[in-house]
């Protein structure tokens, strides 16, 4: 047998790619101590904390703004499955963070879906799922996009919901009749 017929077969790495986003990224230089290079190899019993303190969090944000620990993610597997999730949890006692439109206060956790906007102040991150195979550590690879990552990626806001009246007339009848609208006594409908 040849070398690569012994070999043995390599596994996927989940990777969590991870593009950031401020709108004075230019000036404050918030991002310098993250590593846009290259993938980095995150054990899977660790927990990947991003905040302003250097000692605890290894994705360090330089902001004063920024919590000491502002959030951090836990790889897991799903119960009963061979699926690989990602927890995120909200770790400032000041800030709320929103997953998508969920909001979370300090201390809530939340799965993180395989493609969303994590928000908290002025930061935006895209966070995307690439699906691996290893159960003993998971990669990160960041990101930084030039502009709002919500106009970028064009995603879904939510819709915007109008409000219907007791009576169950639209306001739009109203308005389509060229007139401005008039307040009326509901026992003149």
């Amino acid at each position: 047998m040849t070398s690569f017929e012994e070999a043995e077969t390599e596994e996927t790495v989940t990777c969590l790619h991870l593009t950031f986003y401020h709108p004075c990224q230019d000036e404050k230089m918030m991002f310098r101590c993250l590593n846009f290079c290259k993938r980095e190899q995150v054990r899977a019993d660790e927990t990947a904390k991003f905040g302003r303190d250097p000692n605890i969090c290894h994705y360090n944000l330089l902001d004063t703004r920024v919590s000491r620990i502002q959030f951090s993610l836990q790889f897991y597997r799903k119960l009963h499955t061979s699926e690989y999730c990602f927890e995120i949890k909200n770790l400032s006692k000041k800030t709320k963070l929103t997953v998508n439109q969920t909001e979370l206060g300090y201390l809530n956790k939340t799965d993180l879906p395989w493609k969303c906007i994590i928000c908290f102040g002025d930061y935006q991150i895209l966070a995307e799922i690439q699906e691996g195979e290893s159960m003993d550590y998971f990669e990160t690879h960041l990101h930084l996009a030039e502009a709002p990552i919500s106009q970028e990626r064009c995603l879904p806001s939510l819709p915007s919901l109008k409000p219907i009246p007791e009576n169950g007339i639209s306001p739009s009848l109203f308005l389509s009749q060229d007139k401005s609208p008039t307040e009326i006594d509901e026992n003149e409908l």
